[in-house]
């Protein structure tokens, strides 16, 4: 129950939202299964490199396993909206499993071809579009909303810790065993995050009768987010940042072996470093009771990427690519994070789901066109190219973003306050808490 604290009430602030027993139960079940999830990101990329030498290729798997997000999100949003969210995310980490469990046995029995792991990167891309938004919107079915913001920062601090963990294991077991023992570990992984969930107990949540089509719901979500300023100029920094930002990843292989020159085991050291910075950010996040200045946050975070993308494009040395990108994910993390954690505190529960699937389409869902797009840059004109472009995309970014941020400073003050998540505040308290410095 999302007011059920168990034990941990002495817990420090930054880790608040532990004492309830349901996000414990979910916590430690992520953490593992989700170091199960970047074993087999790594491994999946390295395999495909692998096998193609190909970074056009690379960045072609990656679109196919993003873009069902952007396709599928809304309908996602809307069955978080309208059903038990707790069964909805048992349903998605099941279908995972099965797939990562396919494509293992397809790798050690060496059956395994491009072809499959395109298919099966575009079906876990479904499963993701609705696995994400109702993840997401549980957060508050677990914790409730005095604690919501804070355990947007442990998921985000929790996503990152397995990032640094997940490739340093990778990078060692690719190496001397190959990609199919990390695709079973992640298999075997979600396990414990299912029985978290079917550990955990939830006060019933009511459903109402849904009134109208699936499809007038998902116009409501959309021009809801379109009339809300505060709201549409995060998701369009967010979105344009995961097109032109994000694709660095999908180009690591690339970085690791031809620019770098330190194959599977300085791939995990690379992506690993990038969790580091990312974990950073997200405790950096977690440690604040509030959302004032949050959006100056967006602004220099979004910036600082930029530069550091930038640097780690034009960097030949292997340990100062690795410090360059220690920015890049604590800058990354700050602004995913931090637009989440404004979005939440502004949108209605019963907008939840959706307005949480169009995150999901800015978040992942444009990052399979970077992908894309990434990938054939890198082809024809070089990886760090391709980087260096995507980093001065997100110094423009910022520079729109911060110019727009007065303009939209009153409407987040009266959502904030509205929505009332800062609970126990009197509205003079909320209202200094808001986006402004």
């Amino acid at each position: 129950m999302p007011g059920d604290s168990g034990s941990g009430n002495g817990l420090p602030a930054t880790l608040r939202a532990l004492r309830h027993r349901n996000f414990q139960l979910f916590f430690s079940g992520q953490l593992i299964s989700l170091i199960g999830t970047w074993m087999q990101t790594v491994a999946q990329a390295w395999l495909v490199y692998r096998l193609t030498q190909s970074s056009l290729l690379l960045g072609s798997v990656g679109f196919a396993g993003q873009f069902p997000v952007f396709m599928v999100a809304p309908i996602g949003g809307i069955v978080a909206d309208r059903y038990n969210r707790q069964r909805v995310v048992i349903g998605t980490q099941t279908a995972s499993m099965i797939l990562a469990f396919i494509l293992a046995v397809l790798t050690l029995t060496h059956r395994v071809q491009v072809w499959h792991i395109f298919v099966l990167a575009a079906l876990l891309g479904v499963v993701n579009a609705f696995d994400i938004p109702g993840r997401q919107a549980f957060l508050v079915d677990m914790v409730g909303k005095d604690d919501l913001m804070n355990a947007i920062a442990l998921n985000s601090s929790m996503f990152n810790g397995a990032r640094i963990i997940g490739p340093a294991i990778a990078g060692i077991l690719v190496a001397k065993i190959g990609e199919g023992w990390c695709f079973f570990a992640n298999a075997v992984s979600y396990i414990a995050v299912i029985a978290g969930l079917l550990m955990m107990k939830l006060t019933p949540r009511v459903y109402k009768a849904p009134e109208g089509s699936p499809l007038s719901h998902i116009i409501e979500g959309f021009r809801w987010v379109r009339n809300t300023g505060p709201i549409r100029v995060l998701l369009l920094l967010l979105g344009l940042v995961s097109l032109v930002g994000m694709p660095y990843t999908v180009l690591m292989p690339v970085f690791a072996d031809k620019i770098l020159h330190s194959g599977a085991g300085g791939l995990g050291i690379l992506m690993g470093a990038t969790g580091v910075g990312a974990m950073l950010g997200a405790l950096t996040l977690a440690s604040r009771s509030g959302v004032r200045g949050l959006g100056r946050w967006v602004a220099f975070s979004c910036a600082g990427f930029g530069v550091s993308l930038i640097l780690f494009a034009f960097s030949r040395n292997f340990w100062l690519s690795v410090a360059f990108l220690l920015p890049a994910g604590f800058s990354m993390m700050l602004q995913m994070s931090s637009s989440n954690t404004l979005i939440q505190a502004m949108v209605p529960d019963q907008l939840r789901g959706r307005v949480m699937s169009l995150y999901s389409m800015m978040f992942m869902g444009m990052a399979p066109f970077g992908a894309l797009m990434g990938g054939a840059v890198s082809d024809r004109l070089g990886a760090p190219i391709a980087v260096g472009i995507g980093g001065i995309a997100c110094l423009g970014g910022a520079a729109w973003f911060g110019r727009h941020l007065p303009k939209v400073r009153v409407e987040a003050r009266r959502l904030i306050v509205a929505q009332a998540v800062a609970g126990g505040e009197t509205p003079q308290e909320m209202t200094a808490r808001v986006v402004e410095d």
